[in-house]
Formats: structure tokens, sequence, C-alpha cells
């Protein structure tokens, strides 16, 4: 009993100290995202937005659809692995056609371009990192 009593008085107390759990904590950062479409070779197209501390790249790709008319990406939700890119500025992925949106990184660390093991529900953006999302065939 004390255990959960215990537990209970944490939460609560998580949730009356202001600053604790919110985005003010550490402030947000810039990031930049470029949208690549390898298969028309469209213009690229770069947009910047903001990201919360340790936030998830889905969530600066929302924030950047409510703020930028111009950017616009569907995605739908996996139930064993989460969020899969569908389109990106009206352009999606097609099975017949072997296409799809690749997620990219090029790094502030040293500027390599890398291939995250997770995707846009799960990538953490660090500071300096590009976004890039790329258009492309498998």
């Amino acid at each position: 009993m004390s255990l959960i009593m215990a537990s209970f008085l944490s939460t609560a107390l998580l949730l009356l100290v202001p600053g604790i759990l919110t985005e003010k904590d550490h402030g947000s950062k810039p990031i930049n995202l470029t949208v690549v479409n390898n298969i028309s070779d469209a213009p690229n197209e770069t947009y910047s937005t903001d990201i919360v501390y340790r936030g998830i790249l889905l969530g600066a790709m929302r924030r950047l659809q409510q703020t930028n008319a111009d950017f616009k990406f569907t995605y739908t939700e996996d139930l064993n692995y989460g969020p899969f890119l569908e389109s990106v500025n009206g352009v999606a992925g097609d099975n017949a056609e072997h296409t799809y949106w690749e997620l990219l990184v090029q790094t502030g660390k040293n500027g390599s371009v890398i291939r995250p093991d997770v995707g846009i529900g799960c990538y953490i953006p660090e500071l300096n990192d590009h976004i890039i999302l790329n258009f492309t065939k498998w």
C-alpha cells in the first residue's frame, strides 16, 4: 500500500511543480526539413520549424504542416511498426511503381547522411540535424 501511495504522490508532485514535463524546460530548437523527389527531378523544397527538447520528428512535421500551407504530409499508423509516411506535398508512394518516402538525416555532428533505424514517429532530431524526406524507388 505504501508503494502505491508513494507512486501516486510522486506523480502528483510532477504535475503540480511548475516547469516539470513542459516544453519550457529546455525550450525548442530550429529544425530544417528538405523534400527531395528523385523520381521527377522536381526542385528540392526546404522548410524550417521548431521542435521541442527531445521531441519526435512527427511532432515537428505536424507543427510545420499547421504553420506552413505549402507543406503537407499523410501517414498511416501500423499496429506493429507505428507511423508510416505515405505522401508529402501530394506525392504518394506506390507499391506497383516501387516508390516510397525514405527518411534520411544529414547529421549535425559530421555532416554525413544516414538512414535512421527508426521512422518519423520515433526519430528524435539532434541539434543541427537536417531532415531529408527523399522520394525514391526500392
